[in-house]
């Protein structure tokens, strides 16, 4: 027996910070796009089960055009003879019960907050889902107290979306020591985009967004192929369907001879990272980069502006015209010369170099807390500025933050002065 475990897709949902070639393909490289991707591959696996959990859909206002993904997906799937499950999330606490009324052969799990199970065999194999809808947007109580586990012949896995262990949340706060106490044989987690590394035979985890909705969810992303022999959960393994990926990448600049040896340099890598798809099936179709120019260098700034905005567009074009496009760029480099070397100078790069070298000393040295306590005190005041509000807010970590500006400077500064040499 085989399942695909899919966690959150929001549907509806468009990725942001494309460049101008891949704007008109926003709705294939988004989670519509990775809907149709994993339908795909649960017919090439021939699973018996796609199970979702939670948050298929990113807000009501997209009723619609959910319904439109889903149905024509959950149609190809059920054709097929494949079961479709899911349970409500936060984002479609409305607008997933009105889909799975509108749509046949969807079965949702657990409707108004009521513990439900779903029993299936196949061949010699048992197995029950165990599934929880949110009755509404918040839930400030874990489900798990009340719920009527009794398990079945088989396995019995849990599909929850849910906030673990997060006692606040008010998004159905449970506990990892409350899952494991629940008696069954796994869980399958939404809400948290991140993956977890899930393993056979009792896989407890995130199976994280089924595409990546921002930069910061770098990595493979993807559904989760779950495989059942003979009772045992033997098998999960991540597909990276996601069509579009982010990447953080670095590039060692050092020993280049001139900034535009660092394209060089960079087309390199990604010839080498391009190479790492070997199943086209599962290759991305766009990848997003952080790049990161590292190495000890004198060349980092002006390696950056060697990129020209119609490069960080279209940066490289890999196997089956992937297209890769730069949607941040920094230099990370060190200067050639040490640090307590330069710190020996008087003048304005030896003094950078002495608080360099400050912010590498351990808490409880004095100047080092010094620079710190100013840093956070000016970023917090920054940070509080109402033209920030409508943003997720950040709080840097201030030693990391001195310590990447400083470099930039200093390299800044080591450039100006070689230039006047």
């Amino acid at each position: 027996m085989r399942i695909l475990a899919i966690g959150d897709m929001h549907l509806g949902r468009r990725p942001s910070r494309l460049p101008p070639e891949l704007v008109g393909r926003a709705r294939e490289l988004g989670p519509a796009g990775a809907w149709q991707r994993t339908v795909e591959a649960a017919l090439r696996a021939d699973v018996q089960v796609v199970a979702l959990a939670g948050d298929v859909v990113e807000k009501e206002d997209d009723f619609f055009e959910a319904y439109r993904e889903l149905a024509k997906g959950v149609a190809k799937l059920t054709e097929a003879g494949i079961n479709v499950v899911g349970v409500a999330g936060n984002h479609d606490v409305k607008v997933l019960p009105r889909l799975a009324d509108d749509i046949p052969k969807f079965t949702l799990l657990g409707k108004g907050g009521q513990w439900e199970s779903w029993p299936i065999d196949h061949d010699d194999d048992a197995l029950t889902l165990w599934g929880w809808s949110f009755p509404q947007a918040k839930v400030q109580q874990s489900p798990l107290p009340n719920a009527p586990f009794e398990r079945r012949p088989g396995l019995n896995l849990g599909l929850l979306h849910c906030d673990r262990d997060a006692a606040s949340s008010p998004y159905a706060p449970v506990t990892n020591a409350a899952l494991e106490r629940a008696g069954l044989d796994g869980w399958l987690l939404g809400h948290i985009h991140k993956p977890d590394e899930l393993t056979a035979p009792r896989p407890n985890g995130y199976l994280g967004s089924l595409t990546a909705l921002s930069r910061k969810e770098v990595g493979p992303r993807g559904p989760w192929l779950i495989t059942v022999e003979r009772g045992t959960l033997s098998e999960v393994v991540q597909l990276p369907l996601a069509p579009l990926r982010w990447e953080h990448m670095d590039v060692d600049i050092e020993g280049i001879a001139e900034p535009a040896d660092a394209k060089s340099k960079l087309i390199a890598s990604l010839r080498e990272f391009d190479s790492s798809f070997t199943d086209p099936s599962q290759a991305p179709e766009a990848v997003a980069l952080n790049l990161r120019f590292t190495g000890r260098s004198r060349f980092g700034g002006a390696a950056l502006a060697e990129l020209s905005q119609e490069d960080r567009n279209a940066i490289y074009t890999g196997t089956r015209n992937r297209h890769y496009f730069i949607d941040a760029l920094s230099a990370h480099t060190r200067p050639e010369i040490e640090l307590a070397q330069l710190a020996e100078r008087n003048d304005p790069p030896g003094l950078l170099a002495q608080r360099l070298l400050w912010l590498q000393q351990p808490e409880g040295h004095e100047e080092r807390d010094r620079l710190v306590a100013l840093a956070r005190e000016r970023l917090g005041r920054k940070a509080n500025q109402p033209v920030w509000g409508a943003l997720e807010r950040i709080d840097p970590d201030p030693v990391e933050w001195l310590t990447e500006a400083g470099y930039r400077v200093l390299d800044q500064l080591l450039a100006q002065a070689a230039e006047t040499d």
